[in-house]
């Protein structure tokens, strides 16, 4: 008890209205099992509901979509009332039961109501001073008639078993009166046929209690008609259609709801921790942008963007005399003054811009010695085009050379043969 209520007085704060309720509704119960009853303490034992956010899923489960199981169920109750007034109009003999029999001592309800239902006489006295004047002898009964005390004699032993009230010494007086001879009686055990239709009421408890909780409807519970019997095949429709209506469509449709609303808090669940292990909870960064980096995305979250220095941080300004602020500190104090998160590095990180930088250099890097490659290789290009050229040029030059000294020498000889002519 004291470790909840030091619990419940730390960290009280007005907007959270529904926790402030349920500490003080824990302490309420502490109080009430110190004064009242030890059996308040075993009611503490819930708050692991509260604890375990998978026992909070069950109870939202069916919290969470309370309006449809309240109607389908308020369906349920009308259909099981339907089914009670026709076994009330044309069924009411086939509602006979087999109840085990009282064990002695029992109060049945007749003896109950009959009890309740004893009325003092009007000539007698309040029963409370009856009670007084009985129990405790301080009324005088002198004063009234002997008429008067027998009707207030009689008043008494209606209010007390087994006792004979008298006025003796001027007052009432208890005497036990002997008891009267019990006959024995053999106790049987053996079951006992009961009606349980005889009033609408009846029959609805019934029907409610031995119908829905049976796997196969009212029909297991009722009196099983012979063939020959005209409303065995009534009776047979009435069993079938209670079994498909209410056991089957109804109860399953409660069922369904209850079901699929804790299947989807559960994908809820998972989708919300799988952010939370995947992404930063300041930068929004997911875990694949820290792939072959430098940092990795564990030394990310634990050290860089660390959610608990913020939180210090945002202690820090406030707590902090304005006149010592820096300049950051005045930003952040702005910002979150007037409740805006501009400051936080949404989408950005230090150690990616960090490796972005040496990234760029590495590529400058790699693109000045692909360009020297690439001059190389011009260069290269270059001179043997030019050797190429000139051996051409010699080529061209032999030729006509070749060419030249060709026409000469056809003139030559042209010129011995004509001379030879001559």
């Amino acid at each position: 008890c004291l470790f909840a209520l030091k619990r419940g007085s730390s960290g009280i704060n007005a907007e959270y209205g529904g926790e402030l309720l349920y500490r003080n509704a824990y302490m309420v119960l502490c109080i009430l099992g110190l004064v009242v009853h030890n059996f308040f303490y075993s009611i503490l034992m819930l708050d692991i509901i509260i604890r375990e956010e998978t026992l909070l899923n069950v109870i939202r489960s069916v919290t969470r979509n309370g309006k449809s199981i309240l109607l389908t169920t308020i369906l349920a109750l009308i259909l099981v009332y339907l089914f009670s007034v026709v076994g009330y109009l044309f069924l009411r003999d086939d509602f006979v039961m087999e109840v085990d029999p009282s064990p002695p001592g029992t109060m049945h309800l007749s003896s109950f109501m009959s009890a309740l239902s004893v009325e003092a006489s009007p000539d007698a006295a309040d029963p409370s001073t009856l009670s007084q004047m009985v129990g405790e002898g301080l009324e005088s009964c002198a004063a009234f008639s002997e008429e008067e005390q027998a009707a207030l004699a009689a008043d008494c032993e209606k209010l007390w078993d087994d006792v004979k009230c008298a006025c003796l010494g001027g007052s009432f007086t208890q005497q036990e009166s002997a008891p009267a001879p019990v006959e024995e009686e053999e106790a049987s055990d053996e079951p006992v046929n009961v009606r349980m239709c005889d009033t609408l009421f009846l029959c609805i408890i019934t029907t409610l209690n031995q119908g829905v909780r049976n796997g196969g409807g009212i029909g297991d519970v009722l009196r099983r008609p012979n063939i020959t019997e005209l409303l065995f095949f009534p009776r047979i429709i009435y069993d079938l259609l209670f079994f498909f209506v209410v056991i089957i469509i109804v109860l399953n449709l409660i069922f369904g709801v209850i079901i699929d609303t804790f299947a989807d808090l559960r994908s809820e669940k998972q989708e919300k921790d799988e952010i939370l292990r995947n992404t930063c909870f300041i930068c929004s960064l997911e875990r694949g942008a820290f792939d072959n980096k430098t940092v990795s995305f564990e030394e990310h979250f634990r050290m860089e963007h660390n959610l608990w220095h913020y939180l210090y941080f945002i202690v820090l300004i406030k707590v902090k005399d304005p006149t010592e602020f820096t300049g950051p500190e005045s930003y952040v104090y702005e910002m979150v003054k007037n409740k805006k998160l501009d400051w936080f590095p949404r989408m950005r990180a230090m150690s990616l811009c960090s490796d972005e930088a040496e990234n760029d250099q590495n590529e400058v890097k790699d693109l000045k010695m692909t360009m020297d490659r690439t001059n190389k290789e011009v260069a290269s290009l270059t001179k043997q085009l030019q050797e190429l050229q000139d051996q051409m040029t010699q080529q061209r030059k032999q030729k006509q050379r070749t060419l030249l000294l060709g026409g000469i020498t056809s003139q030559q000889s042209m010129g011995q043969s004509a001379s030879s002519t001559t």
